[in-house]
Protein backbone atom coordinates (compact mmCIF):
# COMPACT_ATOMS: atom_id res chain seq x y z
CA UNK A 1 0.00 0.00 0.00
CA UNK A 2 3.03 2.30 0.65
CA UNK A 3 0.85 4.13 2.96
CA UNK A 4 3.28 6.65 5.32
CA UNK A 5 1.61 8.11 8.74
CA UNK A 6 2.89 11.79 8.89
CA UNK A 7 3.20 13.71 12.61
CA UNK A 8 1.65 17.38 12.39
CA UNK A 9 0.82 20.00 15.14
CA UNK A 10 -2.12 20.79 13.10
CA UNK A 11 -4.10 17.56 12.23
CA UNK A 12 -7.42 19.67 13.26
CA UNK A 13 -6.18 21.88 10.29
CA UNK A 14 -5.27 19.49 8.12
CA UNK A 15 -9.08 18.35 8.40
CA UNK A 16 -9.97 21.94 7.24
CA UNK A 17 -7.57 21.70 4.65
CA UNK A 18 -9.63 18.62 3.10
CA UNK A 19 -12.71 20.23 3.35
CA UNK A 20 -11.33 23.66 1.73
CA UNK A 21 -10.55 20.92 -1.11
CA UNK A 22 -13.91 19.18 -1.19
CA UNK A 23 -16.17 23.04 -1.53
CA UNK A 24 -13.57 24.13 -4.40
CA UNK A 25 -13.11 27.37 -2.57
CA UNK A 26 -9.37 27.90 -4.22
CA UNK A 27 -11.03 26.77 -7.61
CA UNK A 28 -13.15 30.09 -7.40
CA UNK A 29 -10.05 31.91 -6.81
CA UNK A 30 -8.06 30.64 -9.86
CA UNK A 31 -10.99 31.11 -11.84
CA UNK A 32 -11.20 34.59 -11.39
CA UNK A 33 -7.77 35.84 -10.67
CA UNK A 34 -4.77 36.06 -13.24
CA UNK A 35 -1.70 37.06 -12.21
CA UNK A 36 1.00 37.61 -14.71
CA UNK A 37 4.68 36.32 -13.26
CA UNK A 38 7.27 33.76 -14.74
CA UNK A 39 6.41 30.38 -13.29
CA UNK A 40 9.41 28.38 -12.21
CA UNK A 41 8.51 25.63 -9.44
CA UNK A 42 5.14 27.26 -8.33
CA UNK A 43 2.74 29.54 -10.10
CA UNK A 44 1.28 32.81 -8.89
CA UNK A 45 -1.93 31.08 -7.18
CA UNK A 46 0.53 28.22 -5.65
CA UNK A 47 2.42 31.10 -4.38
CA UNK A 48 -0.96 32.66 -2.98
CA UNK A 49 -2.52 29.59 -1.52
CA UNK A 50 0.73 29.03 0.36
CA UNK A 51 -0.18 32.56 1.64
CA UNK A 52 -3.35 31.86 2.30
CA UNK A 53 -2.86 28.67 4.75
CA UNK A 54 0.46 30.81 6.41
CA UNK A 55 -2.55 32.64 7.79
CA UNK A 56 -5.30 30.06 8.61
CA UNK A 57 -1.50 28.62 10.63
CA UNK A 58 -1.85 31.37 12.81
CA UNK A 59 1.43 33.03 11.09
CA UNK A 60 1.48 37.11 11.74
CA UNK A 61 4.34 37.71 8.79
CA UNK A 62 5.39 35.74 5.21
CA UNK A 63 8.64 34.63 7.03
CA UNK A 64 6.45 32.51 9.40
CA UNK A 65 5.87 30.20 5.84
CA UNK A 66 9.12 28.63 6.40
CA UNK A 67 8.57 27.57 9.50
CA UNK A 68 4.86 26.72 9.70
CA UNK A 69 3.92 25.77 6.47
CA UNK A 70 7.02 24.17 4.33
CA UNK A 71 8.03 21.68 6.93
CA UNK A 72 4.20 20.89 7.29
CA UNK A 73 3.84 18.28 4.75
CA UNK A 74 0.82 16.61 5.87
CA UNK A 75 -0.74 20.50 5.99
CA UNK A 76 0.18 20.81 2.05
CA UNK A 77 -1.09 18.29 1.04
CA UNK A 78 -4.69 18.50 2.64
CA UNK A 79 -4.73 22.12 1.02
CA UNK A 80 -3.81 19.97 -2.65
CA UNK A 81 -0.13 21.54 -2.11
CA UNK A 82 2.42 18.72 -3.18
CA UNK A 83 5.34 21.21 -1.62
CA UNK A 84 5.62 24.65 -0.38
CA UNK A 85 6.97 27.85 -2.05
CA UNK A 86 9.65 29.77 -0.14
CA UNK A 87 8.74 33.03 1.58
CA UNK A 88 10.77 35.16 -0.70
CA UNK A 89 8.93 34.64 -3.62
CA UNK A 90 5.92 34.73 -1.92
CA UNK A 91 6.60 37.89 -1.54
CA UNK A 92 7.87 38.25 -5.04
CA UNK A 93 4.56 37.33 -6.37
CA UNK A 94 2.28 39.83 -3.95
CA UNK A 95 4.66 42.31 -5.15
CA UNK A 96 3.81 41.21 -8.98
CA UNK A 97 0.53 41.94 -8.42
CA UNK A 98 -1.59 44.48 -9.76
CA UNK A 99 -4.77 46.82 -9.07
CA UNK A 100 -6.50 44.75 -11.78
CA UNK A 101 -5.53 41.28 -9.12
CA UNK A 102 -6.76 43.19 -6.48
CA UNK A 103 -10.01 44.04 -8.09
CA UNK A 104 -9.76 40.09 -9.37
CA UNK A 105 -9.62 39.08 -5.53
CA UNK A 106 -12.04 40.86 -4.22
CA UNK A 107 -15.34 39.40 -7.06
CA UNK A 108 -13.61 35.89 -6.09
CA UNK A 109 -14.50 36.60 -2.42
CA UNK A 110 -17.78 37.77 -2.77
CA UNK A 111 -18.49 34.38 -5.01
CA UNK A 112 -17.60 32.21 -2.17
CA UNK A 113 -19.59 34.68 0.09
CA UNK A 114 -22.67 34.57 -1.85
CA UNK A 115 -22.19 30.97 -2.19
CA UNK A 116 -21.27 30.51 1.67
CA UNK A 117 -22.26 33.64 3.89
CA UNK A 118 -25.05 33.28 5.88
CA UNK A 119 -24.94 36.78 6.03
CA UNK A 120 -25.80 36.55 2.36
CA UNK A 121 -29.24 33.99 3.05
CA UNK A 122 -30.49 36.24 5.51
CA UNK A 123 -34.41 36.46 5.32
CA UNK A 124 -35.44 40.39 4.98
CA UNK A 125 -38.76 39.48 4.99
CA UNK A 126 -38.46 38.12 8.45
CA UNK A 127 -36.10 40.05 10.02
CA UNK A 128 -34.02 42.88 9.49
CA UNK A 129 -30.08 42.93 8.93
CA UNK A 130 -27.52 45.06 11.31
CA UNK A 131 -24.27 46.28 9.11
CA UNK A 132 -21.46 47.36 11.28
CA UNK A 133 -19.05 50.26 9.37
CA UNK A 134 -15.96 51.16 10.58
CA UNK A 135 -12.31 52.23 10.40
CA UNK A 136 -9.31 50.67 11.88
CA UNK A 137 -5.45 51.81 11.68
CA UNK A 138 -2.88 49.00 10.16
CA UNK A 139 0.51 50.48 11.18
CA UNK A 140 3.48 50.27 8.73
CA UNK A 141 6.91 51.45 8.53
CA UNK A 142 7.24 55.58 6.83
CA UNK A 143 8.47 53.51 3.11
CA UNK A 144 5.13 51.65 2.79
CA UNK A 145 2.95 53.13 0.09
CA UNK A 146 -0.37 54.97 1.48
CA UNK A 147 1.79 55.32 5.22
CA UNK A 148 1.29 58.40 6.48
CA UNK A 149 0.43 60.07 9.82
CA UNK A 150 -2.73 59.12 11.16
CA UNK A 151 -5.42 57.95 13.83
CA UNK A 152 -3.94 54.79 15.21
CA UNK A 153 -5.39 54.22 18.99
CA UNK A 154 -3.17 54.49 21.75
CA UNK A 155 0.24 55.25 19.15
CA UNK A 156 1.09 58.96 18.49
CA UNK A 157 3.53 60.27 15.46
CA UNK A 158 2.07 56.23 13.80
CA UNK A 159 2.34 56.30 10.52
CA UNK A 160 0.28 53.46 8.83
CA UNK A 161 -2.76 52.63 6.21
CA UNK A 162 -6.22 51.96 7.26
CA UNK A 163 -8.72 49.86 6.84
CA UNK A 164 -12.40 50.10 6.10
CA UNK A 165 -14.62 47.49 6.61
CA UNK A 166 -18.29 46.55 6.83
CA UNK A 167 -19.18 43.55 8.84
CA UNK A 168 -22.33 41.54 8.87
CA UNK A 169 -22.54 41.44 12.87
CA UNK A 170 -25.35 38.99 13.38
CA UNK A 171 -23.27 36.23 11.10
CA UNK A 172 -19.97 38.21 12.32
CA UNK A 173 -19.43 37.66 8.17
CA UNK A 174 -16.71 40.24 6.83
CA UNK A 175 -18.78 41.99 4.11
CA UNK A 176 -16.12 44.13 2.82
CA UNK A 177 -12.42 44.96 3.44
CA UNK A 178 -10.79 48.37 1.62
CA UNK A 179 -7.53 49.42 2.06
CA UNK A 180 -6.56 53.47 2.37
CA UNK A 181 -3.73 55.81 2.92
CA UNK A 182 -3.04 56.61 6.40
CA UNK A 183 -5.01 59.81 6.69
CA UNK A 184 -7.79 58.18 5.32
CA UNK A 185 -10.72 58.61 7.35
CA UNK A 186 -14.51 57.24 7.22
CA UNK A 187 -16.60 60.64 6.09
CA UNK A 188 -14.46 60.14 3.24
CA UNK A 189 -14.86 56.44 2.60
CA UNK A 190 -18.01 55.64 4.00
CA UNK A 191 -20.27 55.91 0.17
CA UNK A 192 -17.70 53.44 -0.92
CA UNK A 193 -17.69 51.30 1.08
CA UNK A 194 -21.86 50.82 1.68
CA UNK A 195 -21.70 50.52 -2.90
CA UNK A 196 -19.42 48.06 -2.29
CA UNK A 197 -21.48 46.07 0.68
CA UNK A 198 -24.77 46.79 -1.75
CA UNK A 199 -22.31 45.55 -4.68
CA UNK A 200 -21.08 42.03 -2.31
CA UNK A 201 -24.71 41.02 -1.22
CA UNK A 202 -26.68 42.03 -4.31
CA UNK A 203 -29.12 43.92 -2.30
CA UNK A 204 -32.47 45.03 -3.46
CA UNK A 205 -34.02 48.31 -2.53
CA UNK A 206 -36.63 45.78 -0.36
CA UNK A 207 -33.28 44.55 1.75
CA UNK A 208 -31.83 47.96 2.45
CA UNK A 209 -35.40 49.07 3.60
CA UNK A 210 -34.67 46.11 5.91
CA UNK A 211 -31.32 46.82 6.83
CA UNK A 212 -29.22 48.44 10.03
CA UNK A 213 -26.17 50.91 9.26
CA UNK A 214 -24.59 51.30 12.88
CA UNK A 215 -21.42 53.62 12.42
CA UNK A 216 -19.62 56.05 14.36
CA UNK A 217 -19.02 59.51 14.21
CA UNK A 218 -17.01 59.51 11.51
CA UNK A 219 -20.01 58.27 9.16
CA UNK A 220 -22.30 61.08 10.86
CA UNK A 221 -21.93 63.83 8.06
CA UNK A 222 -25.02 65.47 6.84
CA UNK A 223 -24.06 64.35 3.09
CA UNK A 224 -23.49 60.59 4.09
CA UNK A 225 -26.56 60.64 6.39
CA UNK A 226 -28.86 61.84 4.02
CA UNK A 227 -26.92 59.25 1.59
CA UNK A 228 -27.86 56.33 3.63
CA UNK A 229 -31.31 57.75 4.41
CA UNK A 230 -31.82 58.37 -0.13
CA UNK A 231 -30.95 54.63 -0.25
CA UNK A 232 -33.76 53.42 2.36
CA UNK A 233 -31.26 52.30 5.21
CA UNK A 234 -32.25 52.48 8.61
CA UNK A 235 -29.56 54.11 10.31
CA UNK A 236 -27.79 54.36 13.98
CA UNK A 237 -25.35 57.09 13.61
CA UNK A 238 -23.41 59.85 15.91
CA UNK A 239 -23.07 62.89 14.54
CA UNK A 240 -19.92 64.07 13.14
CA UNK A 241 -19.95 67.63 14.41
CA UNK A 242 -19.18 68.02 17.61
CA UNK A 243 -20.47 71.54 17.90
CA UNK A 244 -23.34 70.78 16.42
CA UNK A 245 -23.95 68.51 19.21
CA UNK A 246 -23.32 71.00 21.49
CA UNK A 247 -26.17 72.88 20.26
CA UNK A 248 -28.45 70.02 19.60
CA UNK A 249 -28.27 69.31 23.26
CA UNK A 250 -29.00 72.52 24.94
CA UNK A 251 -32.64 71.67 23.14
CA UNK A 252 -32.71 69.36 25.86
CA UNK A 253 -35.34 69.82 28.61
CA UNK A 254 -34.79 66.54 30.80
CA UNK A 255 -31.83 64.40 31.47
CA UNK A 256 -32.13 60.98 32.45
CA UNK A 257 -28.87 59.11 34.26
CA UNK A 258 -27.93 56.23 32.78
CA UNK A 259 -27.68 53.34 35.37
CA UNK A 260 -24.95 51.04 33.72
CA UNK A 261 -22.32 53.54 32.45
CA UNK A 262 -21.33 56.49 35.82
CA UNK A 263 -22.10 59.85 35.00
CA UNK A 264 -23.59 59.40 31.90
CA UNK A 265 -26.88 60.61 30.77
CA UNK A 266 -29.42 60.69 28.10
CA UNK A 267 -32.02 63.44 27.38
CA UNK A 268 -34.27 63.70 23.44
CA UNK A 269 -33.08 66.18 21.63
CA UNK A 270 -36.30 69.04 21.30
CA UNK A 271 -35.19 70.48 17.92
CA UNK A 272 -33.42 67.67 15.92
CA UNK A 273 -31.94 68.62 12.85
CA UNK A 274 -33.19 68.16 9.79
CA UNK A 275 -32.32 65.54 7.31
CA UNK A 276 -33.98 63.95 3.98
CA UNK A 277 -35.94 62.06 6.12
CA UNK A 278 -37.35 62.34 9.55
CA UNK A 279 -34.80 60.78 12.41
CA UNK A 280 -35.17 60.31 16.17
CA UNK A 281 -32.43 62.48 17.73
CA UNK A 282 -30.49 61.31 21.35
CA UNK A 283 -28.13 63.70 23.21
CA UNK A 284 -25.51 62.18 25.79
CA UNK A 285 -23.68 63.52 27.93
CA UNK A 286 -20.63 62.17 29.79
CA UNK A 287 -18.81 64.02 32.96
CA UNK A 288 -14.77 64.38 32.06
CA UNK A 289 -12.72 64.31 34.72
CA UNK A 290 -12.54 68.28 35.26
CA UNK A 291 -16.01 67.83 36.65
CA UNK A 292 -17.17 69.90 32.15
CA UNK A 293 -19.38 67.41 29.90
CA UNK A 294 -18.78 66.28 26.36
CA UNK A 295 -21.74 65.92 24.10
CA UNK A 296 -22.36 63.78 21.60
CA UNK A 297 -26.08 62.76 19.64
CA UNK A 298 -27.00 60.01 18.18
CA UNK A 299 -29.40 60.04 15.10
CA UNK A 300 -31.41 56.77 14.10
CA UNK A 301 -34.91 55.60 12.73
CA UNK A 302 -35.01 52.49 14.54
CA UNK A 303 -38.44 51.42 16.20
CA UNK A 304 -38.28 51.00 19.90
CA UNK A 305 -38.82 47.13 19.11
CA UNK A 306 -35.32 47.32 17.38
CA UNK A 307 -33.72 49.55 19.62
CA UNK A 308 -34.53 46.86 22.33
CA UNK A 309 -33.26 44.05 20.73
CA UNK A 310 -30.35 45.54 19.80
CA UNK A 311 -29.83 46.74 22.98
CA UNK A 312 -31.56 43.71 24.94
CA UNK A 313 -31.50 40.66 22.71
CA UNK A 314 -35.15 40.73 22.72
CA UNK A 315 -37.84 42.72 20.65
CA UNK A 316 -40.03 44.07 22.68
CA UNK A 317 -40.35 45.26 26.42
CA UNK A 318 -44.00 45.02 28.40
CA UNK A 319 -44.67 48.28 30.19
CA UNK A 320 -41.68 50.14 28.84
CA UNK A 321 -40.85 53.65 30.77
CA UNK A 322 -40.19 56.81 28.84
CA UNK A 323 -36.38 57.33 29.93
CA UNK A 324 -36.04 53.19 29.03
CA UNK A 325 -36.30 54.23 24.71
CA UNK A 326 -33.53 56.73 25.42
CA UNK A 327 -31.30 53.83 27.23
CA UNK A 328 -32.05 50.99 24.79
CA UNK A 329 -31.06 53.33 22.19
CA UNK A 330 -27.39 53.98 23.75
CA UNK A 331 -26.87 50.40 24.65
CA UNK A 332 -27.54 49.84 21.34
CA UNK A 333 -25.43 51.66 19.81
CA UNK A 334 -22.86 50.90 22.66
CA UNK A 335 -23.33 47.19 20.66
CA UNK A 336 -20.96 48.40 18.20
CA UNK A 337 -17.90 46.94 20.62
CA UNK A 338 -19.05 43.68 19.85
CA UNK A 339 -19.47 44.31 16.23
CA UNK A 340 -16.91 45.87 13.70
CA UNK A 341 -14.51 46.81 16.59
CA UNK A 342 -14.29 42.99 17.90
CA UNK A 343 -13.82 41.57 14.75
CA UNK A 344 -11.48 43.94 13.86
CA UNK A 345 -9.54 42.75 17.45
CA UNK A 346 -10.15 39.24 16.57
CA UNK A 347 -8.11 39.67 13.03
CA UNK A 348 -5.41 41.87 14.45
CA UNK A 349 -4.85 38.70 17.28
CA UNK A 350 -5.92 36.30 15.21
CA UNK A 351 -4.79 36.41 11.78
CA UNK A 352 -1.99 38.89 11.95
CA UNK A 353 -3.77 41.44 9.86
CA UNK A 354 -1.59 44.43 11.78
CA UNK A 355 1.46 42.58 11.38
CA UNK A 356 1.39 41.10 8.25
CA UNK A 357 3.09 44.54 6.13
CA UNK A 358 4.05 44.77 2.66
CA UNK A 359 5.82 48.09 1.03
CA UNK A 360 3.31 48.04 -2.00
CA UNK A 361 0.31 49.37 -1.42
CA UNK A 362 -1.19 46.31 -4.22
CA UNK A 363 0.31 43.99 -2.08
CA UNK A 364 -0.99 44.92 1.60
CA UNK A 365 -4.61 44.85 -0.49
CA UNK A 366 -3.98 41.32 -1.67
CA UNK A 367 -3.11 40.16 1.66
CA UNK A 368 -6.01 41.84 3.06
CA UNK A 369 -8.21 40.14 1.44
CA UNK A 370 -6.75 36.65 1.85
CA UNK A 371 -7.21 37.35 5.63
CA UNK A 372 -10.81 38.30 4.80
CA UNK A 373 -11.12 35.06 3.35
CA UNK A 374 -9.65 33.22 5.71
CA UNK A 375 -12.08 35.29 8.39
CA UNK A 376 -15.38 34.21 6.81
CA UNK A 377 -13.90 30.58 6.73
CA UNK A 378 -13.07 30.55 10.26
CA UNK A 379 -16.55 31.97 11.45
CA UNK A 380 -18.19 29.08 8.66
CA UNK A 381 -15.71 26.38 10.76
CA UNK A 382 -16.61 27.80 14.14
CA UNK A 383 -20.43 27.63 13.37
CA UNK A 384 -20.16 24.08 12.27
CA UNK A 385 -18.24 23.04 15.34
CA UNK A 386 -20.62 24.68 17.59
CA UNK A 387 -23.37 22.07 16.41
CA UNK A 388 -21.99 19.66 18.26
CA UNK A 389 -20.27 21.21 20.54
CA UNK A 390 -21.40 24.58 22.12
CA UNK A 391 -18.33 25.83 23.87
CA UNK A 392 -17.55 26.52 20.04
CA UNK A 393 -20.46 29.45 20.10
CA UNK A 394 -17.62 31.94 22.06
CA UNK A 395 -14.80 31.22 19.91
CA UNK A 396 -13.60 34.13 18.27
CA UNK A 397 -11.23 34.26 15.24
CA UNK A 398 -8.25 33.46 17.77
CA UNK A 399 -9.41 31.01 19.86
CA UNK A 400 -10.33 29.07 16.45
CA UNK A 401 -7.63 29.41 14.88
CA UNK A 402 -4.78 28.99 18.03
CA UNK A 403 -6.95 26.11 19.73
CA UNK A 404 -9.70 24.41 17.32
CA UNK A 405 -7.27 24.05 14.44
CA UNK A 406 -4.04 23.16 16.14
CA UNK A 407 -5.00 20.12 17.50
CA UNK A 408 -1.69 17.79 16.86
CA UNK A 409 -2.27 14.01 15.79
CA UNK A 410 -1.32 12.08 12.16
CA UNK A 411 -2.15 12.32 9.25
CA UNK A 412 -2.18 8.94 6.09
CA UNK A 413 -0.95 10.04 3.01
CA UNK A 414 -1.46 6.54 0.43
CA UNK A 415 1.17 6.37 -2.18
CA UNK A 416 -0.14 8.99 -4.71
CA UNK A 417 -0.03 11.65 -1.40
CA UNK A 418 -3.77 11.53 -1.12
CA UNK A 419 -4.79 12.06 2.69
CA UNK A 420 -6.66 8.40 3.45
CA UNK A 421 -7.15 9.21 7.78
CA UNK A 422 -6.50 11.99 10.11
CA UNK A 423 -6.01 10.90 13.76
CA UNK A 424 -6.58 13.81 16.57
CA UNK A 425 -4.89 13.59 19.63
CA UNK A 426 -7.74 12.28 21.64
CA UNK A 427 -6.41 13.73 25.21
CA UNK A 428 -6.85 17.74 23.55
CA UNK A 429 -9.69 18.91 25.22
CA UNK A 430 -11.45 20.16 22.12
CA UNK A 431 -10.55 16.79 19.99
CA UNK A 432 -13.95 15.27 20.46
CA UNK A 433 -15.66 18.15 19.23
CA UNK A 434 -13.60 18.86 16.31
CA UNK A 435 -13.81 14.77 15.39
CA UNK A 436 -17.58 15.05 15.88
CA UNK A 437 -18.35 18.61 14.34
CA UNK A 438 -16.51 17.45 10.74
CA UNK A 439 -17.31 13.84 11.01
CA UNK A 440 -20.60 14.41 8.90
CA UNK A 441 -18.41 15.26 5.79
CA UNK A 442 -15.67 13.25 6.01
CA UNK A 443 -17.54 10.17 6.07
CA UNK A 444 -19.26 11.54 2.91
CA UNK A 445 -15.30 11.81 1.48
CA UNK A 446 -14.25 8.72 2.14
CA UNK A 447 -12.00 10.21 4.77
CA UNK A 448 -11.48 8.62 8.28
CA UNK A 449 -11.36 11.37 10.76
CA UNK A 450 -10.79 9.68 14.13
CA UNK A 451 -9.13 10.02 17.67
CA UNK A 452 -5.93 7.88 18.90
CA UNK A 453 -3.14 8.23 21.89
CA UNK A 454 -0.45 10.62 20.06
Amino acid sequence: MNETNTFTARASLAALGFKFQQLRLWHIVEEHVHVRQKVRQHTPLEKLLDCFINILAGGHGLIEINTRVRPDVAVQRAFGRSRCAEQSTISDTLNACTTANVQELRTAGEVILRQHGRSYRHDYTAHWQLFDVDMTGLPAGRLSEGATKGYFANRKNCRGRQLGRVVASQYDEVIVDRLYEGKRQLDASLQELITQLESALELTETQRKNSILRIDGGGGSDEDMNAMLTRGYHVLVKTHNWQRAIKLSKTVTAWYPDPKVPDREVGWVGQPHAYVQATRQLAVRKRKSDGTWRYQVLVFTLTDAQLFELAHGEASVAATAHHDVMLAAVYAYDGRGGGAETQNKNDKQGLGLSNRNKQKFVAQEMLVLLAQLAHNLMIWTRNELSHVDQRFEKFGILRTVRDALQIPGYVQLNATGQIRQITLNESHPLALGVQVGFATWCGRDDLSLNLGKI
